[in-house]
Protein backbone atom coordinates (compact mmCIF):
# COMPACT_ATOMS: atom_id res chain seq x y z
CA UNK A 1 0.00 0.00 0.00
CA UNK A 2 1.20 3.50 -0.81
CA UNK A 3 2.32 5.99 1.84
CA UNK A 4 0.87 8.82 -0.22
CA UNK A 5 -2.44 10.36 0.88
CA UNK A 6 -5.31 9.76 -1.53
CA UNK A 7 -5.86 12.73 -3.82
CA UNK A 8 -9.28 13.92 -4.97
CA UNK A 9 -9.58 13.35 -8.74
CA UNK A 10 -11.54 16.57 -9.08
CA UNK A 11 -8.90 18.57 -7.20
CA UNK A 12 -6.12 16.94 -9.25
CA UNK A 13 -8.02 17.72 -12.47
CA UNK A 14 -8.70 21.36 -11.66
CA UNK A 15 -5.09 21.99 -10.62
CA UNK A 16 -3.44 19.79 -13.27
CA UNK A 17 -1.45 18.09 -10.52
CA UNK A 18 0.13 14.67 -10.05
CA UNK A 19 -2.51 12.09 -9.09
CA UNK A 20 -0.24 10.54 -6.43
CA UNK A 21 1.28 13.46 -4.51
CA UNK A 22 -0.90 16.35 -5.68
CA UNK A 23 2.14 18.66 -5.84
CA UNK A 24 3.91 17.99 -9.14
CA UNK A 25 2.71 19.27 -12.49
CA UNK A 26 0.81 16.84 -14.71
CA UNK A 27 1.22 18.71 -17.99
CA UNK A 28 4.10 20.04 -20.01
CA UNK A 29 2.80 22.68 -22.36
CA UNK A 30 -0.92 22.75 -23.04
CA UNK A 31 -1.88 19.09 -23.24
CA UNK A 32 1.28 16.96 -23.09
CA UNK A 33 1.58 14.73 -20.02
CA UNK A 34 4.97 14.76 -18.29
CA UNK A 35 6.90 11.49 -18.16
CA UNK A 36 7.58 11.62 -14.39
CA UNK A 37 6.26 13.74 -11.55
CA UNK A 38 8.92 16.25 -10.52
CA UNK A 39 7.94 15.90 -6.84
CA UNK A 40 7.34 12.20 -6.20
CA UNK A 41 8.79 10.55 -9.31
CA UNK A 42 5.54 8.81 -10.36
CA UNK A 43 5.96 7.33 -13.85
CA UNK A 44 3.14 8.85 -15.90
CA UNK A 45 4.16 7.39 -19.27
CA UNK A 46 1.62 4.56 -18.99
CA UNK A 47 -1.34 6.88 -18.47
CA UNK A 48 -3.44 7.42 -21.54
CA UNK A 49 -6.69 9.34 -21.56
CA UNK A 50 -7.21 8.45 -25.23
CA UNK A 51 -9.91 10.29 -27.14
CA UNK A 52 -12.34 10.40 -24.23
CA UNK A 53 -11.73 14.03 -23.26
CA UNK A 54 -11.96 15.20 -26.87
CA UNK A 55 -15.32 13.49 -27.37
CA UNK A 56 -16.78 15.07 -24.23
CA UNK A 57 -15.42 18.50 -25.15
CA UNK A 58 -16.74 18.34 -28.72
CA UNK A 59 -20.21 17.29 -27.61
CA UNK A 60 -20.48 19.42 -24.48
CA UNK A 61 -18.75 22.57 -25.67
CA UNK A 62 -20.48 22.36 -29.05
CA UNK A 63 -23.89 22.30 -27.37
CA UNK A 64 -23.01 25.11 -24.94
CA UNK A 65 -21.58 27.37 -27.64
CA UNK A 66 -24.45 26.80 -30.07
CA UNK A 67 -27.04 27.60 -27.40
CA UNK A 68 -25.17 30.82 -26.59
CA UNK A 69 -24.73 31.69 -30.28
CA UNK A 70 -28.45 31.34 -30.94
CA UNK A 71 -29.32 33.31 -27.81
CA UNK A 72 -27.00 36.19 -28.77
CA UNK A 73 -28.22 36.13 -32.38
CA UNK A 74 -31.92 36.22 -31.55
CA UNK A 75 -31.59 38.59 -28.59
CA UNK A 76 -29.16 41.18 -29.98
CA UNK A 77 -28.91 40.47 -33.76
CA UNK A 78 -25.23 41.48 -34.03
CA UNK A 79 -23.36 41.53 -37.35
CA UNK A 80 -21.55 38.30 -38.31
CA UNK A 81 -18.10 39.69 -37.42
CA UNK A 82 -19.19 40.16 -33.80
CA UNK A 83 -19.96 36.44 -33.64
CA UNK A 84 -16.49 35.69 -35.02
CA UNK A 85 -14.84 37.95 -32.42
CA UNK A 86 -16.85 36.49 -29.56
CA UNK A 87 -17.12 32.79 -30.32
CA UNK A 88 -13.70 32.09 -31.85
CA UNK A 89 -11.58 32.94 -28.80
CA UNK A 90 -14.28 31.74 -26.39
CA UNK A 91 -14.49 28.31 -28.03
CA UNK A 92 -10.72 27.81 -28.31
CA UNK A 93 -10.01 29.00 -24.76
CA UNK A 94 -12.78 27.01 -23.12
CA UNK A 95 -12.00 23.98 -25.29
CA UNK A 96 -8.35 23.87 -24.22
CA UNK A 97 -9.27 24.38 -20.56
CA UNK A 98 -11.91 21.62 -20.72
CA UNK A 99 -9.46 19.24 -22.45
CA UNK A 100 -6.87 19.79 -19.72
CA UNK A 101 -9.36 19.26 -16.91
CA UNK A 102 -10.95 16.16 -18.44
CA UNK A 103 -7.61 14.64 -19.39
CA UNK A 104 -6.25 15.20 -15.87
CA UNK A 105 -9.45 13.80 -14.35
CA UNK A 106 -9.27 10.62 -16.45
CA UNK A 107 -5.58 10.15 -15.59
CA UNK A 108 -6.41 10.62 -11.89
CA UNK A 109 -9.18 8.02 -12.22
CA UNK A 110 -6.80 5.61 -13.93
CA UNK A 111 -4.29 6.06 -11.13
CA UNK A 112 -6.91 5.65 -8.39
CA UNK A 113 -8.53 2.54 -9.86
CA UNK A 114 -5.58 0.76 -11.43
CA UNK A 115 -5.45 -2.87 -10.39
CA UNK A 116 -1.66 -3.06 -10.57
CA UNK A 117 0.48 -0.50 -8.80
CA UNK A 118 2.78 1.48 -11.07
CA UNK A 119 4.25 3.60 -8.32
CA UNK A 120 7.80 4.34 -9.27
Amino acid sequence: MSDWPRQSPVDVALRGACPRCGRGRLFRGLLGVVEHCSECGLDLRGNDAGDGPAVFVIMGLGAIVMILVFWVEFRFEPPWWVHVLIWGPFTVGLGVWMLRVLKAWLIAQQYAHRSTALDG
